[in-house]
């Protein structure tokens, strides 16, 4: 069946997003032990994800569990939006942009309270694709696979007519489940041959894995380097809930 749609994830894909170590410099800040921070905010965290719960909850949260004054807390959330939004991965974005209007796009990503307006703000997204699926806004996150569904629906098209891009085993693994076709992202020059491939052969060939292509062809050279994920440990707070930039340790 014919490609369709692109879909894209965002952090560790679109958005460059090491570990800064935030929440280890704010948990040595208030006296906390390590790995403390995230312990005490974990049900904020995961709530902000899905949406349980408004960014004014989770400010709240913050008051109560971290015992943070305004200062503080202004100064917290910065911290942790510089972290979760990183840098553009320009040379990606205008791949993307490229597609149009040859292919439907759109971004599905594991995501936190605030996070379209930040980064909309920041990179514009809503103007670079048709449709943008946060896992806040849904109420349901990657590896779901509803929330694969509800991607392919909001941009009109069959989960064969799509394919997915993200840089996490699991979701790639799950996409495929739900019936797109997915491209594990490792760089630009590969995630982009590999895109085209599928596109070229109206999805009947399958991009490799990441295991199938270093066994294949040893070490890749990777262009970006992000930190490992369920944004837990290093990572922390907003990344941690989002499982965003999911593969760093492995330089992916």
């Amino acid at each position: 069946m014919t490609i369709r749609a692109v879909v894209f994830d965002i952090g560790g894909v679109l958005e460059i997003t090491p570990d800064l170590g935030v929440t280890r410099q704010w948990e040595t800040r208030l006296g906390l032990a390590a790995g403390e921070l995230d312990e005490r905010m974990h049900e904020a965290w995961v709530g902000g994800s899905i949406g349980t719960i408004t960014l004014d909850d989770v400010y709240q949260a913050l008051r109560d569990r971290l015992r943070l004054d305004e200062l503080q807390l202004a100064a917290f959330m910065a911290d942790l939006w510089r972290e979760y939004l990183g840098t553009p991965n320009t040379a990606l974005i205008d791949y993307l942009r490229r597609l149009r209007p040859r292919y439907r796009t759109g971004i599905l990503s594991n995501s936190f309270v605030g996070a379209r307006e930040r980064e909309q703000q920041a990179y514009g997204f809503e103007d670079l694709v048709d449709e943008i699926v946060y896992s806040h806004e849904s109420k349901m996150g990657k590896p779901d696979p509803r929330i694969y569904a509800l991607a392919c629906a909001r941009l009109h098209v069959a989960p064969e007519e799509a394919v997915f891009l993200d840089d996490h085993d699991p979701f790639v693994t799950a996409a495929r489940e739900a019936g797109l076709h997915a491209v594990r992202y490792q760089d630009n020059a590969q995630a982009i041959a590999d895109i085209e491939e599928l596109l070229g052969s109206g999805g009947t060939v399958e991009a490799e894995s990441s295991h199938d292509r270093t066994q294949a062809t040893g070490p890749q050279l990777h262009l970006v380097d992000r930190p490992a994920d369920q944004r837990g440990g290093g990572a922390g707070g907003l990344r941690q809930s989002a499982g965003r930039g999911q593969a760093a340790a492995q330089a992916d």
